[in-house]
């Protein structure tokens, strides 16, 4: 048992509401059971309760045990003296206002209704599951599953938001400077994820911006501070990058990053961070003004005609500075991109938009809804309840919805845990 069942239990009033009394044995008639507050102060306010034949209007204050009044100190808090009925599991101390008279209370324990302490026992004490609606979820009506999703999407939104926010603030607010950090994160995946992100750190954009006219400035730059041009390799660009580098070193005073920081081991040479850096210099010499560029578009083929770009010569035939390859053009792929657009074009797109002008939901939508369902564990267990993606819109729903409810076991704020709980009462 816990606090959120007894909110569920109240804000759903499924309790016998006949004949019901406080434990001073005065009749209780509930006219309004108020709003449920998810932020700091009494769990509902504004309710309005009759107890015998006086109407009280104010806050609604829930409990497991009537004692968690003094455990949480109410008693010295303000915010809890327009409480005018403190609704319990189970009542072990008188509580006082501060006049000294007893807080009304209403103890859930012996009017809940026997089949919901049954439901939600058997949702939330069975055998271990991988969701505790695994049995049913496959049941709830789509109308409500789909409008769930999309309350779930943009949730996932909101949350990346405010992680974008921090970026911001370290960078005065300077969009191209925080998606210039976001691509670089989002080009080194989740292995060099970090390491990317550092060597975007590394350095002030102000200075890509003054050398990202000529690829090989650009190049010496991101590869110097990437820690790659400290090695000695007798190989004509390489040379030439490295001279190019203590010139800028020189010139911006720029310290490099530990290359250890970037991993090879196990993975695909296309995925190379040496590759990935290239493709970074590639789509930043080509779009000087990128963050303004992303703005104006709204369609997704224009996002893929705007990230095709070709990796400077050398690389074509390189995977690392040392050694020659077999000959491939290594651009940036459709599902790359997929994943840019995911992981950060669409939350900062949606974070500048709201901060303008209020955020173009439809816009965003039409673009999510275009792009091919990611494929991971969590989304693939879905499969076998029978819940399917068709975009990556429903996987970003479904990745938010065992995340952050079903892994921290918030089904009694989850839509489908309602639905489910409400359809067996």
């Amino acid at each position: 048992m816990n606090e959120d069942f007894l909110h569920y239990v109240w804000r759903y009033q499924l309790f016998a509401t006949t004949n019901l009394k406080t434990t001073q044995n005065n009749l209780i008639s509930v006219i309004k059971k108020g709003i449920y507050n998810t932020n700091a102060g009494p769990d509902f306010k504004n309710a309005q309760i009759k107890i015998d034949n006086q109407l009280w209007a104010g806050n609604v204050e829930i409990h497991l045990k009537s004692s968690d009044w003094y455990a949480h100190h109410h008693e010295v808090d303000k915010n809890y003296d327009a409480v005018i009925l403190h609704v319990v599991w189970e009542d072990d101390v008188p509580v006082f206002m501060k006049n000294n008279t007893k807080i009304p209370t209403l103890i859930l324990k012996d009017v809940v209704l026997p089949l919901t302490v049954k439901n939600y026992k058997n949702l939330f004490t069975a055998q271990p599951r991988w969701i505790f609606c695994e049995n049913e979820i496959a049941s709830v009506d789509s109308f409500i599953l789909n409008n769930w999703k999309e309350r779930l999407f943009f949730e996932r939104l909101e949350r990346k938001s405010n992680e974008i926010k921090e970026f911001l603030n370290a960078c005065n607010n300077d969009f191209e400077a925080v998606l210039f950090k976001m691509l670089a994160k989002n080009f080194g995946l989740k292995i060099n994820g970090e390491a990317f992100l550092s060597l975007a750190n590394s350095f002030n954009y102000l200075v890509l911006k003054k050398v990202q006219f000529n690829k090989n400035t650009l190049a010496a730059l991101l590869f110097g501070q990437a820690g790659f041009l400290e090695d000695r390799v007798e190989e004509a660009y390489f040379t030439e990058l490295k001279k190019e580098y203590r010139y800028l070193q020189h010139k911006y005073d720029l310290q490099p990053i530990d290359k250890k920081q970037f991993s090879f081991f196990r993975m695909r040479p296309s995925n190379f961070p040496t590759i990935r850096i290239a493709q970074l210099i590639s789509l930043y010499h080509k779009n000087q003004n990128l963050f303004s560029k992303i703005i104006k578009v709204n369609n997704l083929e224009a996002f893929y005609d705007l990230f095709s770009v070709d990796v400077p010569m050398f690389w074509k035939t390189h995977y690392t500075f040392e050694k020659e390859a077999k000959s491939s053009p290594k651009k940036i792929t459709k599902p790359f991109v997929d994943l840019l657009i995911i992981n950060t074009i669409i939350p900062l797109k949606f974070l500048y938009q709201k901060n303008k002008k209020g955020a173009c939901e439809d816009e965003i939508l039409a673009i999510i809804k275009n792009i091919k369902p990611e494929k991971n564990s969590i989304i693939s267990k879905f499969k076998t309840l029978k819940i399917t993606s068709e975009s990556a819109f429903e996987t970003q729903s479904l990745l938010e919805l065992k995340n952050n409810y079903c892994a921290k076991k918030r089904c009694l704020q989850c839509a489908l845990g309602l639905t489910i709980l409400k359809e067996k009462t």
